[in-house]
């Protein structure tokens, strides 16, 4: 990759929207994959009531609209500012309780999983059907569209692509003695509850483009007592964060 698509992958610009600054890609098909749209605002006219406690709006009781979600509140119902970085917000902006619970609880994610990723991990990957694994360090790149893997070869994927995502586990569930794989559907959580099973894998389906069907990659972590097991472990986890995310925001 050329440096100056790279510059122009990175490029941002400041814009300013009704509900406040924003941070943005300066060509939009550069955008995170994990990013939100800007909702519409419900109009004024068809909210003549807070639509969460049914409040009637009048000369004292003023309306705000959530940025999250739109809609129309009083200032008790709408009364936190929460960081949205999911819209590329610069400040913390104006949302109602319930939008700011989903908003606090998707800055673990920036705060923490998020570094993870551009971190990276050593992992053992297999592409397709082949039997052949190779050593390389699996990273999220830094605009975070890109999964990027260094080892011998290199290869990149783009997120935007992957079709699904699961998590493989092992372990002894109660009361059975078995070593056993499990899987989880795109965004849900790993089977493993209730038991003792550790994450020991990844397996993600993508799409190449201007070629037919899709293409399996598989990520093991590797057995060594070094610290990178428990790094890669940690990349696991929030990868599967990640695709939830990712779920949601094709699902906007």
């Amino acid at each position: 990759m050329s440096s100056e698509v790279a510059a122009r992958r990175d490029s941002k610009k400041l814009v300013r929207s009704p509900s406040g600054l924003r941070m943005v890609p300066e060509h939009r098909a550069f955008g995170s994959p994990f990013g939100l749209e800007e909702p519409q605002w419900v109009p004024d006219k068809e909210c003549p009531r807070c639509m969460q406690c049914d409040t009637k709006f009048d000369f004292l009781t003023r309306k705000h609209h959530c940025r999250r979600c739109g809609k129309c509140f009083c200032d008790k119902c709408c009364s936190q500012k929460v960081p949205l970085r999911r819209m590329c917000f610069v400040d913390p902006v104006r949302q109602c309780a319930q939008c700011a619970l989903v908003s606090h609880k998707e800055a673990e994610f920036y705060d923490r999983q998020l570094k993870v990723l551009l971190s990276g991990a050593t992992f053992l990957v297999t592409f397709g059907n082949s039997e052949k694994s190779e050593t390389m360090v699996c990273r999220l790149s830094s605009n975070q569209r890109y999964l990027l893997l260094d080892g011998d070869s290199r290869r990149e994927v783009e997120m935007a692509h992957v079709s699904t995502v699961q998590m493989l586990t092992e372990g002894f569930p109660p009361g059975e003695k078995d070593t056993h794989t499990h899987t989880s559907l795109p965004g849900s959580q790993p089977a493993s509850e209730g038991g003792n099973a550790r994450a020991t894998g990844m397996s993600l389906h993508y799409r190449t483009p201007g070629a037919e069907g899709v293409t399996q990659l598989k990520l093991t972590a590797g057995e060594d007592a070094n610290g990178s097991r428990r790094q890669a472990t940690a990349w696991l986890a929030a990868m599967h964060k990640a695709a939830k995310l990712l779920y949601e925001s094709r699902d906007q």
